[in-house]
């Protein structure tokens, strides 16, 4: 590759994953490090055949080819060539994602990005400059939440790679994962990241239900698993929604001072914590979310965990609609939400009526 061709590279990466907002060395960063990822690129058929492949990777990389081709196939996704090519990177974590918010009020702390517009977090390569930034904006007052990620989409302007990061994950969370970040492809509305999230996060978990049940039934764990973990990510979303309705009946109240409202929302976190371990546990499945009662909570928190567990009900009601059809419901969805991309899951609830 000619150095004209990897300078291109690292800059079409750049605004790829990088925002014009941002300093120029936070683009030249992240434009260098994806052009790192997209320049260790090997055809995972390739990995597959290499006899210096360790017997556990082949198995993983192996499933990620089933639920790549189940994903294009089977649900009619847009793969096009991501998850074709696997590469290494130097770390167990891909990058740390940093999210912020007012204390008193549900509004984020948003940042522009080319392509997919405002977005309630920032990735960053460089883990320090994540809680540089996360204790500037806690100087200015803000709740801030940094959380380690081990993927993310380009949303096919790249042929996306698998990476190492993700191959620890379980083979139910390797391939919902896979099905996850395809499903970016077929669809990404700019500005709607919880429902851009929360639908890949359907899309990716019920599709790993279906494409582990589809193949030797109950019979195989695997499909007992993804089923149990589906439905513990509608226990845990229904939670979710019951704590932010309850601080947003305390944000909406116009006779409390900022100070007050913040001071209050520590009882509900309090009352809610006591909920959670009563109510919430016993229902749940597997060990997710079993200790999620135990962890720091404040406003920026909720937003970045909720992005992912938003209405999840709601895509499950459409599902069922179809008579447990994936693929029919999915592309429902999508179709509805392209509808009305300024509220797409008012689109979603048009399709149950």
């Amino acid at each position: 590759m000619t150095k004209r061709k990897v300078l291109l590279l690292v800059l079409l990466a750049a605004v790829a994953v990088a925002g014009l907002t941002c300093s120029p060395l936070y683009v030249i960063r992240a434009g260098i490090e994806e052009a790192k990822i997209l320049g260790r690129r090997r055809e995972i058929s390739e990995v597959i055949a290499d006899p210096a492949t360790t017997p556990s990777i082949r198995r993983k990389l192996e499933l990620v080819v089933q639920a790549r081709t189940f994903a294009d196939q089977q649900l009619g996704l847009d793969a096009g060539e991501s998850y074709t090519t696997y590469s290494w990177v130097d770390s167990d974590t891909l990058l740390m994602v940093l999210s912020a918010a007012r204390k008193d009020r549900f509004i984020p702390y948003t940042w522009w990005f080319p392509i997919v517009g405002r977005v309630p977090y920032k990735g960053y390569f460089d883990f320090e400059d994540a809680y540089q930034e996360a204790r500037e904006l806690e100087a200015e007052g803000y709740d801030t939440h940094v959380r380690p990620s081990g993927a993310f989409s380009t949303l096919g302007w790249f042929n996306d790679p698998v990476l190492n990061t993700i191959l620890r994950y379980s083979e139910v969370g390797l391939a919902a994962t896979v099905v996850h970040e395809i499903l970016h492809n077929s669809i990404y509305i700019p500005g709607e990241a919880g429902f851009n999230e929360s639908f890949a996060n359907f899309v990716g978990d019920r599709g790993a239900a279906v494409f582990f049940c589809a193949r030797d039934g109950t019979a195989d764990p695997r499909c007992r698993s993804a089923a149990a973990a589906w439905q513990d990510n509608m226990v845990f979303g229904a939670a979710l929604s019951d704590l932010v309705a309850r601080l947003e009946r305390i944000y909406q109240r116009d006779d409390l001072t900022a100070e007050q409202r913040i001071q209050q929302r520590d009882t509900v976190f309090a009352n809610w914590r006591g909920d959670y371990r009563q109510r919430v546990v016993p229902q749940l499945q597997t060990g997710a979310f079993r200790d999620y009662a135990e962890e720091p909570l404040n406003n920026a928190t909720l937003i970045g965990t909720r992005l992912y567990y938003q209405r999840l009900d709601l895509f499950e009601q459409v599902f069922q609609r179809y008579g447990g059809d994936l693929r029919a419901a999915t592309h429902a969805i999508i179709q509805a939400a392209r509808r009305n991309e300024d509220d797409p899951f008012r689109a979603v609830e048009e399709l149950l009526r």
